[in-house]
């Protein structure tokens, strides 16, 4: 360090953090507890709202149930980062700055790129204009106001996915008069070992939903969804749960992207064309030996805690290590007194071992509440956010 560094006199080394979703959450919290108060490097947290967004608990929300509201700038509290509200609307990589609601513009030496993905209402006609989704707590409060006034109908969830699949069960349980469908191209549960797969299809047909697999929704209409065969089903909701798309952003910014608009990043999370930014969870297209990883909370944290770390690192003089993570669990909530916990191999492929009934649910619970005490203890102790599965041969790279 400089004189002038230690006198508190040169220009500090600026960490700009965009998302703070699970991973770019994590990636500030513990950025900011590791370089603490120091003069000479300042962390920046920006985020469209002070509101945290429990994403886990969306579907909770969506059926009207009182969660917690979770703020970003507490948690942030003691830790010398600063938050920023307002959206992003324009990254210039070259220049390292970004543009906030248009008319104000920030200044980084590096980047935390953590924007991540949101629902796709352009990818079917109609979405956008009669489906609801669940991007926010905003959008989900939305869905649960439309479902209370309901009182009977029939309630659409298109796709088969876990998040479909949460806010079926969810929505069946929580409004047994609702006749809930869900529907999408593939089978519920299909992914898991087919015994639990099974369980999970069981537990649908207990709480009424009606499941349609192999089909496609083409168009959402005031008050039905059209299939590619032709057919259609009446809705009075429809809530929208099929893929996602990610900020144009990073590709207007010039970084190198992938077909669904992640950056690209090295072993160490950072962007292969500007290493001066790092990319952190669903915005990141992060490969490891078992393939490229999907976006999720598990995956998530761990990457906005490596990013901290090697960033630490490189100011220190030294060079970041590779990111290796492995999988190991998919719970999956059926209303609140059940759920599946299949637990994976690090590629994230099933394990003959698995959970059902309320011993699942209470794992399932206990990991939902998981991050925002674990952010609390990185403020403390910063180590304690360091410890997660590696993935042994399946990431280890081949001499």
């Amino acid at each position: 360090m400089s004189e002038r560094q230690e006198a508190g006199t040169a220009t500090p080394h600026r960490v700009l953090v965009l998302g703070a979703g699970y991973a770019g959450m994590a990636a500030a919290v513990q950025l900011a507890a590791r370089v603490g108060r120091r003069d000479d490097v300042r962390v920046t947290l920006v985020n469209a709202q002070e509101r945290f967004t429990e994403r886990l608990r969306l579907h909770m929300t969506a059926t009207g149930q009182r969660v917690a509201q979770l703020g970003i700038p507490q948690l942030l509290e003691g830790t010398g980062a600063r938050f920023v509200r307002g959206w992003v609307t324009a990254v210039d990589a070259d220049a390292r700055t970004v543009r906030i609601d248009d008319d104000r513009v920030l200044h980084y030496d590096t980047l935390v790129y953590g924007l991540g993905g949101v629902a796709d209402p352009a990818a079917v006609p109609g979405v956008e204009d009669h489906a609801f989704t669940l991007d926010s707590a905003q959008d989900a409060e939305l869905l649960a106001g439309r479902l209370a006034r309901l009182g009977s109908g029939t309630v659409v969830v298109a796709g088969t996915g876990l998040t479909g699949v949460e806010s079926a069960a969810e929505i069946a349980e929580r409004y047994p008069e609702l006749t809930v469908v869900l529907l999408g191209r593939g089978e519920p549960g299909a992914a898991m070992h087919p015994n639990a797969g099974a369980y999970l299809r069981s537990a649908l047909a207990r709480l009424g939903v009606e499941v349609c697999g192999a089909v496609e929704v083409v168009k959402v209409l005031p008050h039905a969804v059209g299939l590619a065969g032709g057919e259609r089903i009446a809705a009075d909701v429809v809530l929208w749960t099929c893929g996602t798309r990610t900020s144009p952003l990073a590709a207007a910014a010039g970084l190198t992207v992938d077909e669904r608009g992640r950056v690209v990043t090295d072993a160490t999370l950072r962007s292969v064309s500007h290493p001066d930014v790092y990319a952190v969870g669903d915005a990141a297209a992060i490969r490891q030996r078992y393939g490229v990883m999907h976006g999720t909370c598990q995956g998530g944290m761990p990457t906005g805690v490596h990013a901290a770390v090697s960033i630490v690192r490189a100011l220190r003089g030294k060079r970041p290590r590779p990111f290796r993570f492995g999988y190991y669990h998919t719970p999956v909530s059926l209303g609140r007194h059940d759920a599946v916990v299949q637990f994976t191999r690090p590629d994230d492929s099933p394990r003959r071992v698995y959970l059902t009934g309320r011993t699942a649910a209470r794992y399932k619970e206990t990991v939902t509440a998981s991050p925002w005490p674990t952010y609390g203890r990185m403020k403390k102790a910063p180590a304690s956010g360091a410890f997660w599965p590696r993935g042994g041969r399946f990431t280890r790279e081949e001499r």
